[in-house]
């Protein structure tokens, strides 16, 4: 959840470190600090609130000079968010200093014995015990900063990312990975370490990830020697070249973030199925599908495990492979899949959902799923994620860098390569007629241009948005495909405008809902023409007669709906399957401007950050 950020090397570490952590800042911005080593002393400056916050702090109140620095943003986990439990931290002696992302488990019981020894805390974390515990292990086995770390990590319990430097070891840093992720950049005779590479983009495109449970000792002059913590065997480092381009981390000159990657939909749709898509042909191309077909033909059911965005791009692909397929699908939560004794086979395939390929609770799920002899299948983002290397197969969504705590574009590539995915499988079962996919094909295809459409609605999604921005409550309903999209567009407004919100399939609103409407109550209901529309329509007319407000999202051309609510809101005609991709649009934008109208900090919402690396 949090950012990391070090380099070593022949720069002046500040700048890198702070432009760094600013890029990183989506992981967590409760608090930020940073370590230097000029040569002589170790420098460090933190505190609670944003890396802006730190950028001013540390000019007043610390020499910004040196080679050599580590830095961190904050996602609290343990101790609330404040000066003295920001990272870095110093051991008791003050020539260790470590950043960490992650959780000790049992800190408490380390704690206890280090205090037993003498060690005294400043701060609430488990971090401060780590640190510690090293500097400890320092004393006792007369081990240099390498073996100490190595040792230390084997008599923890928990998560972890973590940099470590020692002043008595200047030309050094530590770095260990477990369920959290750490890359390493290799440049010429210096050497960048960071969450992702986006820190270091505009200077190597080398970089090297560590695999859970390795540690590299990076020394200037050397190349980085990477070990296993558990058996101290050598590792081969395997350096890759980043795809990554500076402009794609940058705002290109929208207000923030998430209206860039809004904005960006099209391209990535069209990114994600190029080179999988071709209609021509009426062929779908996706290596991972292709070389496990019969697990999927063969399989009793797919489950599918995610969290958040991603269990609702879930809960669409579960319509869609059930639709066109004809394979019973089920959707989990994966914070609950991993604690309920899931039945679990191996004539099932787990399908995992995860933007960042790091989702900690995504991530144990899958190692359950492989435990009962299931095939596992990842759909993530980010290439060389944990999930990526865990699962047995998977398809990358090709959305790009996706910055904005609030995901946007993740979900709609997601969904392109379900129903891609979906689509395959029922061409090769047979449920599908050849006349039926290739118009599917053709539909697909036309996508990208019908999104670029359904933006254009933004002005008037603005206008609508200033009537309801005050509004204490949202109502969203919508059926079949698009119910999802409903418990989507609920969780965007809460996520950054922190309106309540609540997402029902339109027929559930007569079990409860509808009596909380009212002349004061926004309710947003998708009613395209393809689906249930008489159903929804008159689900509309229920809600007019109570004075509830509606905002309906409708296909074009659309009079009837345009005749009973309040206010409509246009997207092109599309296959029901595939309406989704389309109605999110208004949704994604409608949040986005109340959160702007209101105030709040669209990019980094309270609380939240955008990979959940910890439980």
């Amino acid at each position: 959840m949090c950012g990391i950020v070090g380099y070593i090397g022949h720069r002046q570490a500040y700048p890198i470190i702070i432009e760094g952590l600013k890029r990183l800042e989506y992981r967590g911005y409760d608090s930020a600090g940073i370590a230097l080593y000029d040569g002589n002393s170790l420098n460090l400056s933190k505190t609670k609130g944003k890396v802006s916050d730190l950028e001013a702090r540390s000019h007043a109140e610390m020499p910004i000079d040196g080679s050599i620095g580590i830095g961190h943003t904050r996602w609290a986990t343990h101790g609330v968010p404040n000066d003295v439990n920001a990272h870095p931290h110093y051991s008791n002696s003050g020539n260790l200093v470590i950043i960490h992302n992650g959780i000790i488990e049992n800190y408490d019981a380390i704690k206890k014995e280090l205090i037993n020894r003498g060690y005294t805390f400043q701060s609430d974390t488990d971090t401060e015990v780590l640190v510690n515990l090293i500097e400890e292990i320092q004393k006792q086995e007369g081990a240099k900063l390498g073996k100490a770390v190595q040792i230390a990590l084997n008599q923890v319990v928990g998560a972890y990312a973590i940099a470590v430097f020692d002043k008595n070891k200047p030309n050094e840093i530590v770095i260990a990975r477990l369920g959290s992720p750490l890359a390493v950049g290799v440049g010429e005779n210096e050497f960048f370490i960071a969450s992702d590479a986006s820190p270091f983009i505009e200077y190597t495109k080398n970089a090297i990830y560590l695999e859970d449970e390795e540690m590299a000792i990076i020394r200037l002059g050397k190349e980085v020697k990477i070990r296993k913590i558990k058996d101290d065997s050598l590792v081969d480092p395997y350096v890759q070249e980043l795809q990554m381009n500076l402009e794609q981390i940058e705002k290109s000159g929208y207000d923030h973030f998430m209206l860039k990657e809004i904005y960006e939909q099209p391209r990535a749709i069209l990114d994600t199925f190029r080179g999988r898509l071709l209609s021509k042909e009426a062929i779908i191309k996706m290596a991972g599908v292709e070389d496990n077909m019969k697990k999927f033909l063969n399989a009793d059911r797919i489950i599918i495990v995610a969290c958040g965005t991603s269990w609702h791009a879930g809960l669409v692909a579960e319509y869609i492979f059930e639709d066109l397929a004809r394979i019973p699908v089920e959707v989990e939560y994966a914070s609950e899949f991993r604690y309920r004794n899931p039945v679990i086979t191996e004539n099932d395939v787990v399908i995992a959902i995860s933007q960042s390929g790091e989702t900690a609770d995504t991530l144990a799920a899958i190692k359950l799923a492989k435990s009962k002899g299931a095939f596992v299948f990842g759909v993530c983002n980010v290439v060389g994620s944990s999930i990526a290397r865990e699962t047995d197969a998977g398809a990358y969504t090709h959305a790009g860098p996706e910055i904005g705590v609030a995901s946007t574009k993740a979900f709609t590539t997601q969904i392109t390569v379900l129903s891609l995915m979906a689509l395959r499988l029922a061409r090769a079962k047979g449920t599908i007629s050849s006349s039926d996919f290739r118009r599917y094909l053709i539909e697909l295809e036309l996508i990208p241009n019908k999104v670029e459409k359904a933006l254009q609605s933004d002005n008037y999604v603005k206008e609508i948005s200033n009537i309801y921005k005050d509004s204490r409550n949202f109502l969203y309903l919508g059926r079949g495909f698009n119910f999802p999209v409903a418990l989507e567009g609920a969780l965007k407004l809460k996520e950054i405008s922190y309106i309540h919100a609540e997402g029902y399939p339109a027929a559930e609103m007569k079990h409860g809902p509808i009596a909380l409407i009212d002349e004061q109550m926004p309710v947003v209901v998708i009613a395209t023409k393809k689906g249930h529309y008489e159903k929804v329509v008159s689900n509309i007319q229920e809600i007019k007669s109570r004075k509830g407000k509606i905002i309906g999202i409708v296909t074009e051309g659309d009079v009837h709906v345009k005749e009973l609510a309040d206010h409509v809101i246009e997207v092109p005609e599309t296959e029901e399957t595939f309406s989704p991709l389309l109605t999110t649009i208004p949704l994604q934008l409608l949040s986005y401007h109340i959160a702007v109208m209101l105030g709040k900090n669209v990019d980094q919402p309270r609380n939240l950050a955008k990979s959940v690396t910890v439980e």
